[in-house]
């Protein structure tokens, strides 16, 4: 899957030539996002990686204009198959981002600089379990799952399902001998 990168400095410094480094207000936010909008408005899928090296604050507010909503409108399909992660955040940056995302009942993929992810927001226990595996193995299809967790076709599959209406999880479609037509699961990464 096509990967996008996106430097949020970049973003900042260009939408609001003030020099600072911190996303602080709604305002500020809304501008951040309306850019961001505009970046990810193209056709096709992709994963959509958001950078937030050298950026300094983070309030609440902000956190919640540009992350919740993008998170939320990417839900929505409004863009498309796009999937969003955030990648070079500071503690006190995740922390607000977290709550942001708890708010609105909404989840997100983070990765460190050693490429280790975390789930920020909030996501059920089976639906992060669920999660867990899939990042663990690189794919896993609706057998693959049900026979993994010894649990029913049906409820594997929907598991399945709302992770990928969550944007947590990206499909493909297979067509193999043994089971014929079906979706292959696949974490969400910034790649190399």
């Amino acid at each position: 899957m096509k990967i996008k990168k996106i430097k949020i400095k970049e973003v900042l410094e260009e939408e609001l030539k003030g020099g600072s480094s911190d996303l602080v207000t709604r305002e500020t936010g809304n501008i951040v996002r309306n850019r961001l909008e505009n970046e990810i408005s193209f056709p096709g899928d992709a994963i959509i990686s958001l950078d937030f090296s050298d950026i300094g604050i983070i309030d609440y507010s902000c956190a919640d204009e540009v992350i919740s909503k993008l998170i939320s409108r990417v839900n929505s399909m409004e863009y498309g198959e796009k999937f969003i992660l955030l990648t070079n955040l500071t503690d006190e940056q995740k922390e607000n981002i977290q709550v942001a995302l708890e708010r609105k009942k909404l989840a997100v993929i983070y990765y460190d600089k050693d490429k280790k992810w975390e789930l920020l927001g909030t996501l059920n226990n089976y639906l992060t379990k669920t999660l867990e595996i899939i990042m663990e193995k690189g794919y896993i299809t609706l057998r693959g799952l049900a026979e993994y967790l010894n649990i029913g076709l049906n409820t594997s599959g929907t598991r399945l399902l709302n992770l990928y209406k969550k944007r947590l999880v990206y499909r493909e479609e297979s067509v193999s001998p043994e089971a014929g037509r079906q979706f292959i699961y696949h974490p969400i990464s910034p790649g190399e």
